[in-house]
């Protein structure tokens, strides 16, 4: 067996409560603390060939596999909070839920709760009340907002919603909502499925710790389509997020990698917002 061969099994070892190694190893950096200051910080993203997270029309936003399917599940299994911008909760059946009884038995198996706490952020309040999420109550659902919230739209998520919390007056102020997470509801390891505002905003502020991305076999084009990364973007190439390839794993034609922050990557000393209206 040659070397590269080696390293693709090693890949792709299942441990017995149903982890790769990706998995594990992943877990095993998550908790250098007994007590964090934040959260452990993964973003898990799926994207096209050409690097879309969804049509330009946003019609169409799902179209990895079962295997991609159950790596998202299975990630979530490792998280304490699950976090989405208004954006992606809005636009279909999201619950930011464990999934089914397999999933909950192995979040149980880790020594956490049964079902995950729930995050949307919204610079602008813009989540709607009918969304799916709030329609299923198996655990809290806390809201990341600013000033910018109109009071009326505060009183009706305070209905819907455990918390409502404001991180700053105009642009979500990251620093503080990451140590209140972690300090208020002991959240040690943060999931982020995006979308793309979201995900820049926690790049820029220097808090993403892993990256998880699947690479689908499609095409989607379109200049407006978008990507994993949107919002702001950094100006220079000096500026720009530092990260390590960790593993790589291919499940038919879908690439999974996982990418950790580069050892010498520094924390901006201001932490990043939100873009408005996200």
């Amino acid at each position: 067996m040659n070397a590269n061969n080696a390293v693709s099994r090693s890949r792709r070892m299942v441990t017995p409560d149903g982890r790769n190694a990706a998995e594990t190893a992943s877990a095993k950096r998550s908790s250098p603390l007994p007590q964090p200051s934040r959260p452990f910080v993964l973003i898990n993203m799926a994207m096209t060939a050409d690097g879309k997270i969804a049509t330009a029309n946003r019609a169409i936003s799902t179209f990895g596999s079962r295997r991609d399917h159950d790596n998202l599940m299975k990630l979530r299994t490792t998280a304490d909070a699950v976090m989405s911008g208004a954006r992606t909760v809005n636009s279909g059946k999201i619950t930011l839920g464990p999934g089914g009884p397999r999933y909950r038995r192995l979040r149980r198996r880790r020594g956490l709760t049964e079902y995950p706490l729930r995050i949307i952020v919204s610079g602008s309040g813009s989540i709607e009340a009918n969304a799916e999420v709030f329609k299923h109550r198996f655990s809290p659902v806390i809201i990341l907002t600013t000033r910018r919230i109109p009071s009326a739209k505060v009183r009706q998520l305070r209905s819907l919603a455990a918390h409502v919390k404001i991180c700053g007056v105009r642009e979500v102020n990251w620093g503080m909502a990451m140590r209140w997470l972690a300090r208020k509801w002991g959240v040690r390891r943060l999931l982020c499925e995006g979308g793309g505002h979201l995900n820049d905003a926690m790049f820029r502020a220097g808090l993403v710790d892993e990256l998880h991305l699947t690479v689908c076999p499609k095409i989607f084009g379109g200049r407006t389509a978008p990507t994993i990364a949107e919002g702001t973007g950094v100006p220079t190439l000096a500026a720009a997020t530092k990260l390590r390839l960790h593993s790589r794993r291919r499940h038919g034609d879908e690439l999974f990698l996982v990418y950790v922050r580069h050892k010498t990557a520094r924390r901006p000393e201001r932490p990043a917002a939100v873009s408005s209206g996200r």
